[in-house]
Formats: structure tokens, sequence, C-alpha cells
């Protein structure tokens, strides 16, 4: 960094908590008056040297000159046991003999245990070798040999760090991996404290770049400019500052031979062309040794045995992998330029066929040439076509546009680029090339060489050259935007786009206009999607998004009737095989008719579709949208399989905004199951996701799951004031597509909160303020859904409003739709309030039939909450239900059913006036039974008895 950035040390270690863990132990047997030994084992700037300076800290600090603490001097690696002399140096007090005495007696493996556990006769001895890989191999072997000799009750821990562990077999080995990129992203901000601001593409191309190597990131950061960090000013590339750390890999090979050296260059320089992760081919290799000049038998024996290579190579079936990503760079930044290029140039020659060049030896072209090349470069962009994986197009693409001279068309190529790298589930990626798009050009060639000047240009480029980079990147940004950003700025984005980009590429406005649509959907707003979509041309090329645009536009202009017509027509000649995009497509408009189980068939056949053929963007998508259609068909397991498994490729892909609808998704299915703590996590982290970023659709359906919680705990005046500004007129009404979902629980809770107003045996309570209203647009709503809980749910909301004497009746038909829709839980639900009308109303008798079938239905579907108040209201009817043996052992087995239920409300905080209505009984009722429970467990308060139940 320049002089205007600190780049500080962080004052804690990110992402090693159980590395921590591992020296805290071998801490904690030292000071027991034990030992032992660890060794810390990873590439260099992996922070081994972090790791053990903790340990030293800590332990000085509990025993002040008990440590024998050195740092190998690579200038002495060749002087015979200068490693153990500098160790001995550092001795804090006088050594039984000198250093020098102990060294010419000619035993000094055999000394060195002696004369550690001497030092280490009145206090702990902790003995701490950092870069032990750089001591002279004597010296290795005695700290090795002492390791292995000392005594667990020797009261001395040795504590080694190296980058290379074999001489050290048989210790035990801590292998710091590469920090997650939460963990790297947490030490950036350690590092750029007092920075105005780290743009996020920036961000992502230090963490991405750095591979997980905390000295690199900082090497990276110390040659960056705030306006850099910032983002105002673009960056250069290949970014500097990863020089000394690819040093010190480079180092780790300095004993090997030329010709050893020159397979590792063919085999570093063979992975370009490759994916990410999956090695390089070992037969061009072997190949391109031969061709080199190299023998055969050589270069197989390089390969194939890593002891050959010091283990930087590994052999796994037909690929040759590098043992670390950073030895591979390694070996490319110690190679000189033009033996790079002449290795990429005999890869080339070597992958090319009698036909058009594949990508592969384009790509090999590419890494040899001295300067920019538009030839080669129109090449790489022809190339980068199906089947080539969007990855490996966004590579081909970039690599173009770096050859690329015209400052339009390489702008152009970034924004194609950065659109595969989006595709393939790589937002950092999409982000970082989108940077480069107007950035200057390379002031140097791919190879090296400084590039030629480029042709003067006479006045301003023409408008749709113009457009041909700033439309697509536009359309990068704001689809990147809708998965990670607020969605009205997404929405705005897109449509700038879609107006760039229409004269030139329809296909792509129509994609950015699509985006903006759904932008508009996930923020819950009807007349901006309404908006988006007409701007849609209607084309007859695509029949079947010709019919979904006229279907969505006509439900939500008021026409539901022409509306669901065009959409069931979408839906019955929808093609198996279709394409990801039109599945998803599909599963909206089933959603939106209601028809959930062919939403939940083809959300199946979307996820199959993209599995198989991608993109890899909408793997989160698809598994949401699948994972909301089982809910609403009642699966609830499956849904939350799914849910779970697209939360992880949500994270994966960079895509908080789906997270968000899908930590939604769980909230709902934890409110099914009873889960109020996973229900209250999921909604909690709905909801952090959905404020920022306007998604009024996630943060609908994370209320709804908490309301839906509070009901099943028996608390329905907090779920009816969750509920209320979701399904009632106003500013904060819930979701134009999913509110009329909540308005079942809304009634539920709002006629239940009524009854507390009303109390037990006074007169009935007026109709819960606005629940009447909800249920009379919900009854428009049912009328026009094909949904098949939406007859049963209406019905039960007139029956929880009817008068006495309709009720009943009200209830049974809820239940004959039950019969014919299927569902456990809402039939359960319909079932648990029917029986517990049918006890308010003293008839018990007839209560136990619904509340069984209840409490049997809610188990059945794993709704364990739900299950436990079916349960006590069963057992306040007189019917006796086994609680299990858990419950048996706990002190309420000794009360009365109707004991137990009044003991946990007001365990929960209930007053005596709420147990009352809950339980349909009077206060002074709840009042004698709530004494009987004190004597009963021997309790003075509702606080010993909340203290008593909590345990």
């Amino acid at each position: 960094m320049t002089s205007s950035t600190t780049v500080r040390t962080p004052l804690r270690l990110y992402g090693r908590g159980s590395e921590l863990a591992a020296l805290e132990a071998l801490l904690g047997r030292l000071w027991a008056g034990r030992g032992g030994a660890l060794v810390v084992a990873a590439p260099p700037g992996q922070g081994r040297t972090a790791l053990l300076r903790q340990a030293v800290a800590r332990h000085a600090a509990r025993c002040p000159d008990a440590v024998l603490d050195v740092t190998a001097a690579p200038a002495e690696q060749r002087l015979p046991h200068s490693g153990l002399h500098a160790l001995l140096c550092s001795a804090p007090g006088p050594l039984p003999l000198p250093p020098e005495q102990v060294l010419r007696s000619g035993s000094v493996p055999a000394a060195l245990p002696g004369l550690l556990r001497e030092l280490a006769r009145y206090r702990p001895l902790l003995v701490c070798v950092d870069d032990a890989h750089r001591w002279d191999g004597a010296s290795r072997a005695a700290l090795a040999f002492a390791a292995r000799r000392l005594g667990a009750d020797s009261g001395v821990a040795v504590l080694i760090s190296t980058a290379d562990e074999t001489e050290f077999a048989g210790l035990p080995v801590l292998r710091p991996g590469p920090l997650d990129d939460d963990a790297a992203s947490a030490v950036l901000d350690r590092f750029t404290r007092g920075a105005d601001h780290v743009e996020p593409a920036v961000r992502g191309e230090l963490v991405r770049e750095a591979a997980g190597n905390p000295s690199l990131l900082a090497g990276l950061l110390a040659r960056l400019t705030p306006g850099q960090l910032a983002g105002r000013t673009p960056l250069s590339y290949p970014l500097p500052g990863a020089e000394s750390v690819l040093q010190a890999h480079a180092a780790l090979l300095d004993g090997l031979s030329p010709q050893t050296w020159t397979v590792l260059l063919l085999a570093a320089a063979a992975a370009e062309h490759e994916p990410d992760g999956i090695g390089s081919d070992a037969a061009l290799i072997l190949r391109a040794g031969v061709r080199a000049g190299l023998d055969a038998d050589l270069v197989e024996r390089v390969l194939l045995d890593p002891a050959a290579t010091a283990r930087a190579l590994q052999h796994t079936g037909e690929r040759v992998h590098f043992r670390h990503p950073l030895l591979r760079r390694a070996v490319l930044h110690r190679a000189l330029p033009t033996h790079r290029r002449a290795a990429h140039d005999m890869l080339a020659d070597l992958l090319a066929g009698a036909g058009a060049p594949s990508l592969p030896e384009l790509v090999q072209r590419a890494c040899a040439a001295p300067g920019h090349d538009e030839a080669l470069a129109r090449q790489l962009a022809a190339g980068a076509v199906a089947p080539v994986p969007h990855a490996g197009r966004a590579s081909a693409l970039a690599r173009a546009a770096t050859l690329t001279v015209d400052g339009t068309r390489r702008g152009a190529r970034f924004a194609a680029a950065a659109e595969q790298a989006r595709l393939a589930g790589d937002a950092d990626r999409a982000r970082a090339l989108l940077a480069r798009v107007h950035g200057p050009g390379p002031a140097s060639g791919p190879g090296g060489a400084s590039a030629p000047d480029p042709a003067p240009v006479r006045g301003p480029a023409p408008a749709h050259h113009r457009a041909s980079a700033h439309g697509p990147a536009q359309c990068v940004r704001g689809l990147l935007l809708l998965r990670d950003g607020p969605v009205a700025d997404a929405r705005e984005a897109l449509l700038t786009a879609a107006a760039l980009l229409l004269p030139h590429d329809p296909p792509s406005a129509l994609e950015a206009l699509l985006g903006a649509a759904e932008a508009a959907w996930a923020a819950g707003d009807a007349p901006a999607y309404l908006d988006a979509m007409r701007r849609v041309p209607p084309t007859a090329a695509d029949p079947a998004l010709a019919r979904h645009r006229a279907g969505m536009c006509a439900v939500l202009g008021g026409h539901t009737a022409e509306g669901h017509a065009l959409l069931r027509r979408n839906l019955d000649t929808a093609r198996s095989d279709g394409a990801p995009a039109e599945l998803l497509r599909a599963v909206v408009a089933a959603l939106v008719l209601g028809e959930v189980d062919t939403a939940c068939r083809t959300g199946a056949r979307a996820l199959a579709a993209v599995r198989s053929t991608g993109p890899d963007v909408l793997l989160p998508k698809a598994l949401e949208h699948l994972a909301h259609a089982e809910l609403r068909a009642g699966r609830h397991a499956r849904a939350r399989a799914h849910a779970t498994e697209g939360l992880q490729a949500a994270r994966r892909t960079g895509q908080p905004n789906t997270a968000a609808h899908l930590h939604a998704v769980l909230a709902l299915v934890a409110s099914v199951e009873g889960d109020a703590a996973a229900c209250t996590a999921h909604g909690d982290a709905a909801l952090a996701g959905a404020g920022p970023h306007g998604l009024l659709q996630a943060a609908t359906l994370a209320t709804w799951a908490r309301a839906r919680t509070e009901l099943s705990r028996g608390r329905p005046a907090d779920a009816a004031a969750r509920l209320a500004p979701l399904v009632r007129p106003g500013p904060r009404r819930g979701h134009f597509a999913t509110r009329m979902l909540a308005v079942p629980c809304y009634v539920e809770a709002a006629v239940l909160r009524g009854r507390a107003d009303a109390g037990p045996g006074g007169a009935r309570p007026a109709p819960a303020d606005g629940a009447a209203e909800a249920v009379a647009e919900f009854a428009l709503w049912a009328d026009r859904s094909a949904d098949p809980q939406a007859p049963a749910q209406l019905a039960r909301c007139r029956a929880l409003l009817a008068p006495p004497d309709e009720a009943a009746a009200r209830y049974e038909e809820a239940l004959s739709h039950h019969d014919r829709a299927g569902g456990d839980f809402e039939r359960a639900r319909t079932q648990l309030l029917y029986g517990q009308w049918l006890r308010r109303r003293r008839r018990t008798r007839e209560a136990r039939g619904p509340l069984r079938d209840a409490l049997v239905s809610f188990e059945r579907c794993a709704a364990r909450t739900w299950a436990e108040r079916a349960g006590g209201e069963l057992r306040a009817a007189g019917e006796a239900v086994d609680a299990g043996p858990a419950a048996q052992e706990t002190p309420l087995a000794a009360l009365t059913p109707q004991q137990h239920r009044i003991a946990r409300y007001v365990a929960e905080g209930a007053t005596n006036r709420e147990v009352a209505v809950r339980l349909s009984v009077s206060p002074r009722t709840v009042d004698h039974h709530l004494r009987n429970v004190f004597a009963a467990l021997g309790v003075r308060s509702r606080m010993e008895l909340a203290r008593l139940l909590g345990r």
C-alpha cells in the first residue's frame, strides 16, 4: 500500500479456531507437568508463524523465561548443527554446558533430550522452532529425535513449524489449511482498518487471488492505493504483491535438477487450459518433455514419484496435480519469460489437430503471445461456446480481452467474460471482470512484452460499438444485483440495460427485461412487474414465453380468468425437456394458479435440467422454487431438504437474496415442525437480508413463519400482531402473491385473541378487528385459485367467525374439503380448532374424536409443538395421553392433566386470565389449580415454577 493506507498486523487469528484449540491443548498438558510435541505443517504464508507466536505469548505470560524460541536462518542451512546452536543460544538462562561444547561432544541427538529435561527441571519449558525446514539436516534430525524421545512427563513441549513434515514423521501434525472466504475477508478488514471503503469487486478479487493465504493477501494489499481499494482507480493485472510468497514456495524446490524443473514448468503450463482443480494431462506432459529433449524414463519418474519433485507433484490416475495451487503459480513465476512462452508454444503444437484450432490450443497460444493479437483474440472468443463449461468460456473470453487493442472491443469481451463467470456461479469473478470493462488497456501483452501502439482513433466510437460494451456490462451488473443487492437497484439497472441492448441484441434485452420483472416480483411491486413484462415484445419465436407474459399481465391487471387460462395452457403444453429457465417460469405459473402438485412435478424437472445442463447460477433458484412448491403441497420434510441444499448452493455462488428466500422457507418448515429456535434463527436471517435489499416476499414468508410458531405455542395475541399489517390494507401490507396464504393464520390468531379479551364465560366477543374483511378477500382469492387447501381453509375461517349454531357445520364442511385435498398438517389444524370449540361448548365427549385425530396427524408430520398442544387439549377433554418416558421423569409427572397444562402456561409467562382463555375455564378455576400445583411441586412463586420447569 501507499503511505496513506496503513497495513496493520492482526491482533487475532481468523478462521483458526481448531488450530488454536490444538495449541491450547498442548500448553495445557505442559502446564499440568506433562509435555508433548506438535508439528505445524503448512506452505509458506499459511500462518504457521502466527500460530507459533500465539503459543509463545501464552506460555511466556504464564511462565516467563521458560521458552526456547528460534526462527531458522536460510543463510546457515549448509552449516552442520547451526540450527541447534541457534536454539541453545536462545535459552533464557545459563546452560549446563556452553552450546559450543554440546556441539563438539559428537553426541548431539542423544544429548539434546537430557539437556531439555534439565532446563525444564524447575518450570515447564516450551521449545519453539519456526521454519524448521530451513535448518541444516543434522539439526532437523536431532530436533526430531528429541521430540520423539522426550517422555509424556518430561515437562517439555516441542512446537515445530515446517513446510515439509517428512523428517518429523511419527509426531502429531497440525495442518492449517487455506482460510475460507469469510475468514479471509475478516483478515482483509483488519489489514485495511482506516481505509475509507473496500469495493466489493476489489474485495472479491483479492480474496480469490490470495487463495486463502494470509501472507499473500497482505502482500497484495500492500501494493494497492486507497483509490484502487475503493474502486475509483482500476486494478492493474496481474495483481502485484505476490512475489515474496511465490518466491518462498519456489524456494522449497531449490534442490531439484534443471531437468526436473523443466517437467514442473511443463506441468504448470499444461494446467492453464484445464478447469481449476483437475490438474494436467500426464500424457501431454510426457510428450512435451520428450519433445523438449528429456529422457522419457526421467519424465515418467518425475511424474510418478512424489519424492522426485520434493512432493510438489501428485499423480492421480491420468492426471497430475500440484500439491498446492500456489506451488504451480510459483513455478511459472520463477521461470524466465522466454522459457515460459516456449513451454506454452510446445504444448500448443502438441494440442494442434488437423482441423480448426481447439480451445485448449488457443489458450496455450494466448499464454505464449508476446503482445496483443487481435486474430488470436477473435479465435478465442469464437471458441468460447458450448459444450465448453461457463467457467472455461469466462477464462477464454478474459484472455481474448487481454489480447485486444481496441478499447471498445476489449470492454465487450470482458463483459462477455463476466456474464459467463456469472452463469458459472462465480459472482466475485464476474464483478472483477466487470471492473475491467472500462479500465485502461494492459501495459503489456499476455506474454509480458510491450504491447504495440494502437492505431489512432478519430472521432467518437459509433453508438452501437459503445453499446456493445455498456449494454452487456449493465445487464450483468443488474443480474448480479438481483441476487446480491437491493432489488430496486437491480430493476433500474436491467431496464437501462434493456434499452441499450434492444436495437442490437434483442435476446439479451429480453433477458434483462425478464430480470427486471423478477426484481419487481421479489420487491412486491406489482405495477413495476407489469411495466417490465409489458415491455417484453410478444414474439412468435417463443409462444410459451408469449403466453406466460400475457397470462401474468392479465392476472396482475385484474383479468384473472383470462390470465389463468393462458397460464394453464402453458402448463399443459410445457415440455418435460424444456430449458431450465422455461421450466422455472412454469413453476411460477403453477404456483400462481395454485396447482401445487403440478408445481412440484415441474420444479423437480427444472432442478434435474439445471443439474444436467446448468447453468450453475440457477441451481439455488431451482431449489428455492421446488422447496416453495413442496411447502405449499404440505411436503415439509422434502421442502426442508431442498431448501437446505439450496442455502448451501446460494452461499457457494454468492446469492444472498436467494439465501434470504430459502431461510424464509426453512422458517416456515420449522413453524410446522415446532422448532421455535430454528424458526427464529431462519426468520431472523431472512429478515436481515430482506430489509436492506427490499425483499418483500422473503419478509412476508418469514413473518408468517414467526406468527405460526406463536400460534403453535398458544400465543394468539403475538401472532395476530405480527400478521395484521401483512393481510390488512396499509403501507406494511405483505407481498401481493403470498399474503393470502397467511390469512387463515391471521383469522385464527385474531379470533383466539378476541376470546382472550372477552374472557371465559363472558359474552361472545365481536368479530376480531379486520378478520371478517380478511376472510372476504380470502374467499375471492380461493374462488380463483386451484390451491387444494384453499376451500378447507376458507371453511375453517368461516367456522371461527360463525355464531355457535353455525360453527359445527362449518367445521364439518372444512373437514370434508380436507378429505378431498389431503395434507395432514392443515387437516390436523382444523381438527384441533374443532375439538377446542367442542370442548369450550362443554361437549367434551364429542371433542375427543377430532382432538385424537389431530394428535395422530401432527405426530405423523413431525409437528412436535402442535402435537403437544393437541395432546394437552385431549387430556383436558378427559382422555389419557401417553407423554412418553422422558416426560414421566419430570416434576410434572405428579400433576393431573389440567394442572400440567396450567403449570406449563404459567411457566411461559401467561397470566391467570390468559390461561383461562386458552383452557376455556374461569380465572378462579385457574387460581385453584395453580395453588395445588405450587403445593405438589413445593414452589412458592411463578418464578420458582418457571425455573423448575426450565431445567
